[in-house]
């Protein structure tokens, strides 16, 4: 079993208020001020469950700069008040750093929900990576 630190359960927690902002700010027709504040709350989150020193290590990784950049990028949009920019330049940021973990997420939700239809024709397709 997996132990949790107080520091990584807050961590979770600010992580989730700002996922929520996120999808609140997305939901008012991209207010800036939410998408910041979501952006903040992710970014807080993220340091506050793997560490500072990961949390650089997996944005500053030589083949994973681009995404960074981007990623990064679109949040000084987003800071800057052109969220409409902001968040797809993020978005694209956040495809860019996270494809190898979308078919690991992608089986265990299969594994997890096991509808057989959606199983079988995406056991038949080829992989994203």
């Amino acid at each position: 079993m997996v132990s949790i630190t107080e520091v990584q359960k807050i961590g979770i927690g600010v992580m989730g208020f700002g996922l929520f902002f996120l999808l609140f700010g997305v939901l008012l027709y991209f207010d800036s001020v939410l998408l910041a504040f979501g952006n903040i709350l992710f970014l807080t989150g993220l340091t506050f469950i793997i560490g500072f020193r990961r949390t650089a290590h997996f944005f500053f990784q030589r083949h994973k700069f681009r995404g960074s950049l981007f990623f990064l990028g679109g949040v000084s949009l987003v800071l800057c008040r052109w969220p409409i920019i902001g968040m797809l330049v993020e978005s694209y940021g956040f495809v860019l750093l996270f494809r190898s973990f979308f078919p690991m997420v992608l089986g265990f939700v299969l594994s997890a929900v096991n509808i057989p239809f959606l199983n079988a024709f995406l056991s038949s397709s080829s992989s994203m990576v």
